[in-house]
């Protein structure tokens, strides 16, 4: 079955190209760098003929509001459409739990103008929701950091190894489509700021971590449950131990 991965050059679609190449699949890691644009609509013709499924892992490069709205939205339409020319059978999204819930978050609430292009593309699909990246972490502790403090989120996280998510994105191309949304998440849930805290003590970093309940999280603040699936999700087999045992090391 041939299988196309729009963003398969990334973290994720690179992990689940290698997933599906091992069942034996023909997977096309299609990218900018690899020729096929979403939103030009590059190369994107040819990366679906004889397609099955399509995996969309494509991510925005600019976090502004604007610019990921208008990246989302494009993107989509383009790439829904063109899978629609080319017969695809079933289309697979990725996006993020929390995404509805949310609203004060640029990025969010393009997730949710995806979701719906996705859903009224006429295309069979299934969406993945999912936590937080462990291998975001850093990048969390940062947002939040001024000198040497980083004043975080008391709401919860449930972050998920990048393993599990693409072992859950390569068992979603494989099943048949469920047009419904499916939500993964990491096996722990703890406050955002503790897992922040736990990460940079084990990276050896002194950033001292302020818990404050009022503290945005990329543009919008969270309630306990705002970033954390008590939808009956699929969980990861990863930890965070065990994570952090063979994550690289920048």
């Amino acid at each position: 079955m041939k299988i196309v991965i729009i963003g398969g050059t990334g973290l994720i679609g690179s992990k689940t190209a290698e997933r599906l190449r091992k069942h034996g699949h023909e997977v096309v890691a299609a990218a900018p760098n690899t020729g096929v644009n979403t939103i030009t609509g590059e190369g994107l013709e040819k990366a679906l003929e004889n397609a099955s499924v399509v995996v969309d892992l494509a991510n925005s490069p600019s976090f502004e509001d604007k610019a990921v709205l208008e990246f989302f939205q494009v993107s989509g339409r383009n790439l829904t459409k063109a899978e629609e020319e080319a017969g695809v059978k079933h289309h697979v999204a990725l996006s993020i739990v929390g995404t509805d819930r949310l609203p004060d978050s640029g990025y969010l609430r393009a997730k949710v103008a995806q979701e719906k292009i996705v859903r009224e593309s006429g295309v069979p699909y299934t969406i993945l929701r999912s936590t937080q990246f462990m291998e975001f972490l850093g990048g969390i502790a940062q947002a939040g950091t001024a000198g040497d403090t980083t004043r975080l989120s008391t709401g919860n996280l449930q972050p998920i190894a990048s393993d599990d998510v693409a072992d859950f994105v390569a068992e979603a191309a494989l099943a048949a489509p469920t047009n419904g949304i499916i939500e993964i998440a990491g096996p722990e849930r703890a406050r955002l700021c503790d897992f922040v805290e736990r990460y940079l003590k084990a990276i050896g970093d002194t950033r001292k971590v302020i818990a404050d309940p009022e503290a945005h999280y990329f543009g919008t603040r969270l309630d306990a449950g705002s970033l954390v699936s008590d939808n009956n999700p699929r969980i990861g087999r990863i930890d965070f131990d065990r994570w952090f045992a063979t994550a690289p090391r920048k």
